[in-house]
């Protein structure tokens, strides 16, 4: 497989138009993400089945046809942990990946190993040997190495490879279906995560009166537009505990804001005027456009809605290793709740359960129901197996 790197703006426009004839492509990206408002975008990697090529863009100014063809059906790109590939598309590119495979995903759809690290999955798959990702390199730094290259390149040169036997098993086992479903939760709630306003992120707003929130909410707002106009990331702008603590104090002049410890940072200081005009916004809101409370969504509050949580867990951990399918992707303690809420509780806000809906149903919803209804027994049959409970119907003497 020949390689190369691509330095120049019509360079890279022939790789998309080669890509888009192929209609799939490996695709990988190397960036930075600890000194900028987001993450800084470093290099692309690409490979087909005849070649891959790195594209340096720091050289090519305009990477607009790229983002389209990750957006066009009729093109698969296929990445290994894409989260941040598809940020970049949404973020960078303003469209929606249509047409994307992640074999990290795909792998815990057919074992029970997620997520894989890619040198791992590909050792697994391929049965070849890879040295993994570069975590210490500075992918800012320029010139370029031709080892930074090669192992950049390495990142990419083997997705498609892993891909075509997962594609293969995943049909023959008949779950490719909950596969591209999973492909498309992925791209949605990434989607969805970009939608979220500033202030959605922060930790402790169900402690917060109406009021309280409404300056949360002004102060969210201050922080993202400083931290975007001055490129750094947002928790360098402040804290967001000492947020938090603002919008509860409300402070009217520098001598209060000083009076909340860690707040005589020169840094800080130097923001404390715009900081209290945002406190005067938030204090200015009518009672009638107050924001509502913030309901807390965990079961700290409730042990019973815990423990039978827990209960659950046994029975989809066990259900898992009996379909060879990972316990992590198709369900976390946060959705077991959710099922118990719903289901036991009657809780009925919101969207239905996860566990119960698309090939998760398939899998555990049933039979996690039927638990919760009482309809199922437990026990233990062969302790020597991974698998070792067994769930049975109860028989109804009535």
């Amino acid at each position: 497989m020949s390689s190369r790197l691509i330095e120049d703006q019509k360079s890279f426009e022939k790789l998309c138009q080669q890509i888009a004839e192929e209609g799939q492509v490996a695709f990988d990206t190397e960036f930075v993400s600890e000194y900028s408002y987001r993450p800084e975008l470093c290099l692309l990697q690409f490979a087909t089945r005849n070649e891959s090529a790195a594209v340096d863009p720091f050289r090519v100014d305009d990477l607009q046809c790229w983002w389209n063809l990750m957006a066009d059906d009729n093109v698969q790109v296929v990445v290994h942990g894409g989260q941040a590939e598809i940020r970049f598309c949404l973020e960078l590119g303003g469209v929606r990946p249509s047409n994307l495979v992640d074999v990290q995903l795909a792998e815990g759809l057919r074992s029970r190993s997620y997520p894989l690290a890619y040198n791992t999955l590909v050792s697994r798959v391929l049965k070849q040997k890879v040295h993994g990702k570069e975590t210490r390199t500075d992918w800012r730094r320029r010139p370029l190495s031709d080892r930074q290259i090669t192992y950049a390149l390495e990142d990419v040169n083997y997705v498609l490879g892993v891909w075509r036997k997962q594609e293969a098993w995943l049909k023959r086992n008949h779950r490719l279906s909950w596969a591209n479903a999973e492909f498309e939760r992925m791209v949605t709630e990434l989607a969805d995560d970009c939608e979220r306003p500033p202030w959605d992120r922060i930790n402790g707003l169900h402690r917060l009166t109406r009021r309280e929130l409404a300056v949360l909410h002004a102060l969210a707002e201050w922080r993202d537009a400083d931290a975007c106009e001055r490129n750094r990331p947002v928790r360098r702008i402040l804290r967001d505990d000492l947020l938090v603590e603002m919008a509860r104090r409300q402070p009217k002049n520098e001598k209060e804001m000083l009076a909340t410890r860690d707040m005589n940072r020169g840094e800080y200081r130097r923001s404390f005027p715009a900081m209290i005009q945002a406190i005067q916004a938030g204090l200015a809101v009518p009672d009638s456009e107050l924001p509502p409370v913030v309901k807390r969504t965990d079961s700290d509050n409730n042990p019973d809605e815990q423990v039978i949580g827990q209960l659950l867990g046994i029975a989809l951990a066990n259900r898992c290793a009996e379909m060879n399918v990972a316990r992590s992707l198709v369900g976390t303690s946060a959705d077991l709740r959710h099922l118990v809420r719903w289901h036991v509780y009657n809780d009925r806000q919101g969207d239905p359960p996860k566990l119960t809906l698309g090939w998760r149903a398939e899998v555990c919803g049933e039979l996690l129901e039927d638990v919760l209804d009482g309809k199922i027994s437990l026990r233990v049959a062969d302790v020597n197996s991974d698998h070792p409970l067994i769930f049975e119907r109860v028989e109804d003497d009535r």
